[in-house]
């Protein structure tokens, strides 16, 4: 909004927060003005070095999924003339604290977290900074404070679920992902009230952990195509998983759509060039990133949300890994 009013870009009204001399004294003028009739806070703590810049913090960086979300995020830092830090902390607490630290050293506009639980000592030293936050995929409760952005992880579930059962799957086998995170709840409940709505009753022994990654999906896969029952379909929460799946289909001796279907979720480049290419819900992830980037920037000069909670649209890609079932005794 302050950007808008003065006519300058993002950057330009940062670089008057920041006390930064590189503004035409009318600029800096105006846009204070703006600051000022808007209540807007300058921050207090001083900064050592001058580049704008976007911090992006992960807790792993090993998934292609991290990947599509850096592409989003530095398409719009490029175009806004802002650098981006990307960061990895492990879930450790350590590590959480030497990021802070370092963060601090730098001109950061604001810090985008994904799939990370901000603990509240954090979201208090990010408040003293007046530093804004955008959180993409929140772990645990949705925070208050702070606008999340996801996609509609229960909606394409649904349709992923309902897909099967709409080529004739009864026994359709679920590898979730991780319990703490809000995305992989959501997923969990879109596969459920599928069933439910379908008035196929939800078999426990076809509902097993994972945790995104291609090992879980090989593990659980393997334990469902053991049962004396097996399904006839998996769906995996996760493109990743349901490469693993293939895997452990691979390593029965079976093939994938001929014996077993699989679905994944995320859509990954890579999934539409395995053998065979992998039906799955697509999720927007570089949009999601984009929006996130825009948003923290948004917030950075002086600017409100619309909406805490912002979920960009998930939509079923059907390809080849997916098919009816075999007739009984086929």
């Amino acid at each position: 909004m302050i950007a808008r009013l003065a006519g300058v870009s993002v950057p330009t009204v940062s670089r008057v927060i920041n006390g930064r001399s590189d503004v035409a004294p009318g600029t800096r003028e105006r846009v204070e003005a703006l600051l000022n009739h808007h209540g807007y806070r300058r921050r207090t703590q001083a900064r050592r070095t001058d580049a704008a810049l976007i911090d992006l913090v992960f807790n792993d960086l090993d998934s292609p999924w991290a990947v599509e979300i850096i592409r989003g995020v530095e398409d719009v830092a490029l175009s806004s003339g802002v650098g981006t830090v990307v960061s990895a902390i492990h879930w450790r607490i350590t590590s959480a604290k030497q990021w802070l630290d370092n963060m601090r050293t730098r001109s950061t506009e604001g810090v985008i977290f994904v799939t990370s639980m901000v603990n509240p000592p954090l979201q208090a030293e990010l408040r003293r900074l007046h530093l804004p936050v955008v959180i993409i995929d929140p772990a645990g409760v949705d925070p208050q404070e702070s606008p999340t952005i996801g996609a509609t992880n229960w909606a394409g579930s649904l349709s992923a679920t309902q897909y099967l059962i709409g080529l004739g799957h009864r026994r359709i086998g679920f590898i979730a992902g991780p319990p703490h995170l809000m995305c992989s709840r959501a997923r969990m409940d879109g596969y459920r009230a599928a069933l439910g709505a379908a008035g196929i009753p939800v078999d426990e022994a076809l509902i097993r952990p994972g945790n995104f990654y291609h090992e879980a999906g090989f593990t659980s896969g393997t334990h469902l195509l053991a049962l004396p029952d097996p399904p006839t379909a998996i769906f995996a929460s996760s493109d990743q998983m349901a490469l693993g799946v293939y895997e452990a289909v691979r390593k029965r001796g079976l093939r994938v759509p001929d014996d077993i279907s699989v679905v994944g979720f995320d859509d990954l480049p890579e999934v539409r060039w395995c053998s065979p290419p992998l039906t799955t819900i697509r999720q927007p992830l570089a949009e999601m990133g984009m929006l996130a980037a825009r948003t923290v920037l948004r917030l950075a000069s002086g600017e409100k949300t619309e909406s805490p909670r912002i979920e960009l649209a998930t939509e079923l890609v059907i390809r080849d890994s997916t098919r009816p079932p075999r007739p009984p005794g086929a």
